[in-house]
Order: C-alpha cells, then structure tokens, then sequence
C-alpha cells in the first residue's frame, strides 16, 4: 500500500499522541518512521483520496499535533510516496537539507492574511480622496443623473479609483505587518482578494504579530481582514536540492 505523509520531523521529536488518526474513511492510524536523525510523520493511503474537507482537517490536526511538541516541516495535502521504504530513503538522502530547515522553522508558526475591501466603505474613501469623482458625481445628480455617456464615464472614473486604491492597500497590510514577522510569503493573485500574504512569525511572538493586526484593522475600516493561524509553516518549506519550487519536499504528490 502507497504511504501518506504528513510531514517531516527530528527522530528526538516527543512522541505523537496514542491513537492519532489521519486521513481516510475510515482514518487511518498515524505512525512514525525513523531513519538516521530524521523521521515521516505518515499513514497508510487510502485509496481514491480527495482533498474533501475532513481529509484537509484530518491532513492539518495530524501536523498541529505534531508541531505542538515540536518542530515540523509540513507537506502539503496529498503527498504519497509508492512505500514506506521510498520514504527512508529519501530522508536519508536529504537528511542535510531536511536537518536545515528544521532548524530554520524550530518555533516558527505561519499567519496568512487575506484582505478584501469592505464595498461601501471603500467607495466612501474613493469619494473622499478624489476631487474630479466628487465633481462629477455632483454634475450628474445636478443634470437629474447625467446621460449615459456621463454616467459610463463616472463609473469608469470610480473603477479605476478602486483598482488603485487595491494596489496600494495590498501593499500597505504588507508594509505594516512585515516587521511583525520574520519572514513573508505572497501567495498567488485572485479576484477575491486584494492580498494574499503569509507571514513566518516566531511562536512565542504570536500575540504581538496579531495585535498588529488588530492596529491594522482600525487604521484601515475599509480593509476587510481575515487571519487564519497559527499554521505549521506551509508557506516556508524550501524545495531541496534539485528539486523546483512549488514542489513537495522530497516526496511525490498528487494535489488537486
């Protein structure tokens, strides 16, 4: 049977809670195996996974257990290896790497941020911070609403404003939450938000970090923001030698 793995931890890792279960219907016991100073954090897998809501939870409660004792280099959902020897082996040919990156994420947790804009709130900030939208807004209500050639223009004028104003929010919840936070991570572009960034924070450094956030949200009521942490460090895992970016470390996956 192919072997699910959660993720990579030190052989002197703390032992993982009796009876931990992971992905599958039903979930599969979580074991451990050891080769060298290293060891995988892995399942069996089960067949025809998919990454359904309770296999993701399942996937992220093995790696909070796991990381609450210690630290835990994370794969992403939906890494499989053929066995539990390709597992071993690939510990052992990476251990210097792996061994790294340990030490670089020990104590390390991630926050990703993701910040939209609060519609009504924003086109009031648009209104106020831009003259020539206020004039013709004022024009067209004067004119009983303008013609539609005014009225195409003014929401012309109003979009350009707001994809302006994204641009510049965007980077300031970045300018102002990157001290807080030992490292950044911008995650992929997407209509459904204006910013995507995941921040390395230290752990013991957690509820500094997240009343910048809270500072943030005040000085900015028309930023919608949604954390979600702690986190194991996804964002952070560096491909090892060899390998590309955006790759499992180590370990075939199939993510859908």
């Amino acid at each position: 049977m192919s072997t699910y793995v959660y993720g990579i931890i030190a052989a002197s890792h703390p032992d993982l809670p009796e009876g931990l279960a992971g992905v599958g219907d039903p979930a599969m016991p979580v074991r451990v195996l050891t080769e060298g100073e290293l060891a995988a954090v892995v399942s069996d897998a089960p067949e025809g996974l998919r990454p359904k809501r309770r296999d993701l939870l399942a996937h992220q409660n093995v790696l909070s257990e796991a990381g609450s004792e210690g630290s835990v280099l994370p794969m992403r959902f939906g890494s499989v290896a053929p066995d539990d020897d390709t597992v071993t082996s690939v510990l052992a040919e990476r251990a210097d790497h792996y061994q790294e990156r340990l030490r670089t994420l020990d104590g390390k947790v991630e926050y990703n941020v993701k910040a939209t804009h609060d519609e009504e709130a924003v086109l009031h900030r648009v209104m106020s911070d831009n003259p020539e939208i206020r004039s013709a807004t004022e024009a067209n209500r004067q004119a009983g609403g303008g013609s539609y050639e005014q009225r195409l223009r003014l929401g012309e004028m109003v979009v350009a404003a707001v994809k302006a104003r994204e641009a510049e929010d965007a980077e300031e919840v970045r300018q102002a939450l990157e001290p807080a936070a030992e490292a950044i991570s911008v995650g992929p572009e997407s209509s459904g938000w204006l910013a995507n960034v995941s921040f390395m924070v230290a752990r013991d450094s957690a509820a500094s970090f997240l009343e910048e956030v809270d500072q943030l949200r005040k000085s900015h009521p028309h930023l919608d923001l949604r954390v979600n942490g702690p986190l194991p460090p996804y964002s952070f895992v560096e491909p090892g030698p060899g390998e590309p970016a955006g790759t499992t470390v180590g370990i075939d996956h199939a993510e859908e």
